[in-house]
């Protein structure tokens, strides 16, 4: 996989849609150096700390290369209009999900990253974008991104590239997770490995073993279309 150089993103928490809300999501280009701690680049902000942000979200990373197939699909949307769309961090073209594994360990410059996980939408994708059902659709294309968790803590200077360095989960490659997720969602030997994945955010490994535990895949009503339509 060769390397990639990234456009790095930071945002300010605002209003976002009709003002109920808030967030971060709004990212804007960020001059290096870039100082990168274990919660992430340093000025950017997370509105929501339970669910956004931590140290096995510390960035997200959103392939350039898919913006194309969203106006594709979607037709003209402001948001798409630069890189940040997608509240992402690291914006790159030439790595997509099929390309990039769990564990993946990732050097930029000073700073050492792993793949800790693939995203799962949220609702504020459907304010960002004015659709009901963007987060949806994000999560069902398979074109989610993904999120680092920092190894070594450093500072990336302009230019710096990300490179691979170790694969330590060749078989995991986010496809795979969001294909068992989303799609083939009571793969009982999938959901095992899954769960017994060691590279694997703790949080995600949890939710494969719950539904090993129950039998039940759980409701995303409340995640993709905000509380109001949780039931």
């Amino acid at each position: 996989m060769r390397q990639t150089h990234p456009l790095v993103l930071v945002g300010e928490v605002a209003p976002l849609g009709d003002a109920r809300h808030v967030s971060a999501i709004d990212k804007r280009p960020a001059a290096g150096p870039w100082r990168i701690g274990k919660t992430g680049v340093e000025g950017d902000a997370q509105a929501d700390r339970k669910h956004h942000g931590g140290a096995e979200k510390a960035l997200h990373h959103y392939a350039l290369d898919h913006y194309a197939t969203w106006r594709d699909e979607i037709g003209a949307a402001p948001a798409l209009d630069a890189p940040g769309a997608f509240g992402e961090n690291l914006s790159t073209q030439g790595w997509i999900e099929d390309d990039i594994c769990i564990g993946d360990v990732i050097r930029f410059g000073g700073a050492l990253l792993q793949v800790s996980q693939g995203r799962q939408p949220c609702f504020k994708l459907n304010l960002r974008f004015g659709l009901r059902d963007m987060a949806r659709r994000v999560q069902m294309s398979g074109r989610t991104g993904w999120y680092y968790r920092v190894l070594e803590e450093g500072v990336a200077n302009e230019g710096a590239a990300l490179h691979l360095t170790e694969r330590p989960c060749p078989d995991w490659p986010l496809t795979r997770l969001s294909h068992l997720l989303y799609r083939d969602m009571r793969d009982r030997e999938g959901l095992a490995a899954m769960a017994a994945l060691p590279h694997l955010a703790q949080s995600w490994r949890g939710l494969a073993q719950k539904r090993l535990d129950s039998g039940r895949v759980e409701n995303w009503s409340a995640r993709l279309y905000g509380r109001q339509r949780a039931g």
